[in-house]
């Protein structure tokens, strides 16, 4: 039974799945003053990465057996806790412990966001819809960097975290109203979770693919989040204010390519749809690679090389995440944990190997962020051109 004031599901999904960039991107411009008053930051960021990637196993099959609502008012109840540990961190330990609980909170809210999605939406729709979450996650992710920023000037660092609890306080209050049990919406006739669920989850062509999809273009944009405030602010001399502008852009430009990834899937089909973000995201790290080279010192070619990424990713995600689940129906909660726990797995292993080539004196520039976008641009045009055409036919029976 609807409660009176309740909000539709579709309104919902942008603010649940907006809980990551407000947990990352407005936390990425206070990241220098956190080091300066606690110590190595980067920590921080590393082991709410990595609490967000393996939270996510454990709550894929309880969204399964016990349902999506509950799952998700709890790990929201805890994100805002968590946040609220971390704005009253003493010690980078603390800080570290709070981030960690927060990243496996967030796992709990994303999973069962997206396995909603699939329970209340057929297959073919998936994408189109995961494309209208993301796009509202980008309006977030718009605004979120620039408050960060003006948080971080004008209040310092811990009222940043502080703003996160918040956040999640008053979205535990809009799902306890209005985010029912979308389990119940599966018909009497169809068959409850199976065990043993891992492995159907593998066998299936199409979840391989299309979480291999979503998980590179991840790992490219992952290494700008953990990278770009040291070669913004600390390599080219960007004030915090003004590097929060570039997060920001990113998120416009992720709203529009989000956009034209829904009529770009009328028209053309995923496929093809995903070939065009393959080479959007291959020529957004060319022209990275070479601003690196001819003017290293430039942030130009850095900004513009990531807004062409950014377009690809937009397109990517939507098609990645939605085709991850599009024929686990009964298994949707563990499609959606083992796809995310494959995208941090990844970013986790990039993002560590890049900032190994990071010095204090910036010896290798802006190559460390640059180098594996780059690459995963090639895996990207690999899977689309190479892989995605082989189990397009069996996609096709499918939205048809």
């Amino acid at each position: 039974m609807s409660r009176p004031g309740a909000i539709p599901f579709v309104w919902l999904l942008p603010l649940l799945l907006a809980a990551q960039p407000v947990a990352t991107d407005s936390y990425l411009p206070a990241l220098p003053a956190i080091a300066q008053q606690l110590g190595s930051a980067s920590l921080s960021l590393t082991v709410f990465v990595l609490a967000f990637g393996f939270g996510q196993l454990p709550c894929g099959p309880l969204s399964d057996r016990f349902g999506r609502r509950p799952v998700m008012l709890s790990g929201l109840a805890c994100y805002a806790v968590a946040a609220l540990a971390c704005a009253l961190a003493p010690s980078i330990g603390w800080l570290a412990t709070g981030r960690a609980l927060q990243g496996f909170s967030m796992a709990a809210i994303l999973v069962c966001s997206r396995a909603a999605v699939r329970d209340l939406y057929p297959a073919h729709e998936g994408p189109h819809v995961m494309a209208r979450g993301l796009a509202g996650l980008g309006v977030v992710g718009l605004v979120a960097p620039l408050l960060g920023a003006l948080t971080v000037q004008q209040w310092g660092w811990r009222w940043v975290l502080a703003g996160m609890a918040i956040y999640a306080t008053v979205l535990w209050w809009l799902c306890w109203r209005s985010f029912h049990e979308t389990r119940a919406s599966w018909s009497a006739g169809d068959a409850p979770p199976a065990r043993g669920g891992v492995r159907v989850v593998f066998a299936s062509q199409s979840f391989r693919a299309w979480a291999s999809l979503a998980a590179a273009t991840y790992g490219g944009i992952f290494c700008f989040l953990l990278l770009s405030p040291l070669v913004y602010i600390s390599y080219l001399g960007l004030s915090p204010t003004l590097y929060g502008l570039i997060p920001a852009g990113g998120s416009l430009v992720y709203i529009g390519s989000t956009t034209m990834c829904r009529r770009l899937l009328r028209r053309l089909g995923p496929v093809r749809t995903v070939r065009i973000g393959a080479l959007l995201s291959l020529a957004g790290a060319c022209i990275q690679a070479l601003g690196c080279w001819l003017a290293p010192m430039s942030a130009w070619p850095l900004l513009l090389g990531h807004a062409v990424y950014v377009s690809g990713h937009g397109i990517h995600q939507p098609c990645g995440q939605a085709g991850a689940v599009g024929d686990l129906p009964h298994q949707a909660g563990r499609a959606v944990s083992w796809s995310g726990f494959g995208m941090m797995v990844v970013a986790f292993a990039v993002g560590q190997i890049a900032a190994s080539f990071v010095d204090p004196g910036f010896t290798h520039g802006a190559w460390p962020m640059v180098v594996p976008m780059g690459v995963a641009g090639v895996v990207i045009v690999l899977i689309a051109f190479l892989w995605l055409p082989r189990i397009h036919s069996t996609f096709k029976k499918e939205i048809r």
